[in-house]
């Protein structure tokens, strides 16, 4: 696709341990840029309603583990198959704005999940910041083109001190830290042109 990846760590992965990988979500270019980035296996927590996608959905339900965030009890079972493949030796990778935000918001609040997930499995939070992706690849037809695609692995955000109902600042910090990098990222962007 001319899609080129730029990748920067402030901190690798050590091979074997488990993550929760976070990032913003821009782009279908989004998943693919994930695997490129982690070497360790993990298993993405996705949209039960992507299983209805011609061919896309058939793979999706085989590697990812499936939520309806409409049903309390898909909700509560999500906790117990991610325990089954941090138990393997997996990492888990939800995008926490629980869906691709419209085109003008540059990252949209997040959801509770990967959080409270995260505490509860005793797992650190790698934030990632996507760059290009929307740029390069986006949800509107006939816009983007071959380019950088740029992603940053911020620094790992311990979760073993962090008590269940204290989870919020966790959320806070990381969105924070994505949403930090992405205003710097553009600020040095319209420095540049201007």
């Amino acid at each position: 696709m001319g899609c080129v990846p730029h990748i920067k760590r402030e901190q690798p992965f050590v091979k074997g341990e488990s993550y929760m990988l976070v990032a913003n979500h821009t782009s279908m270019l989004d998943i693919m840029l994930m695997l490129k980035i982690s070497k360790n296996p993990f298993v993405f927590i996705g949209k039960k309603e992507l299983v209805k996608i011609p061919i896309f959905g058939f793979f999706y339900k085989r590697v990812c583990i499936m939520v309806d965030r409409e049903c309390s009890k898909s909700r509560t079972g999500v906790y117990r198959r991610a325990q089954r493949r941090l138990d393997q030796g997996l990492s888990i990778c939800i995008f926490p704005e629980g869906g691709v935000p419209e085109e003008h918001i540059v990252l949209d609040q997040f959801k509770d999940g990967a959080f409270k997930m995260a505490v509860a499995h005793n797992i650190p939070v790698v934030p990632i910041t996507f760059f290009d992706n929307k740029k390069r690849f986006s949800f509107s037809f006939y816009s983007g083109g071959p380019g950088k695609i740029r992603a940053l692995v911020h620094r790992f955000i311990p979760t073993e001190h962090i008590e269940d109902h204290k989870r919020s600042p966790l959320k806070e910090d990381t969105r924070r830290v994505i949403l930090e990098a992405l205003e710097k990222d553009a600020k040095t962007y319209k420095e540049k042109t201007a």
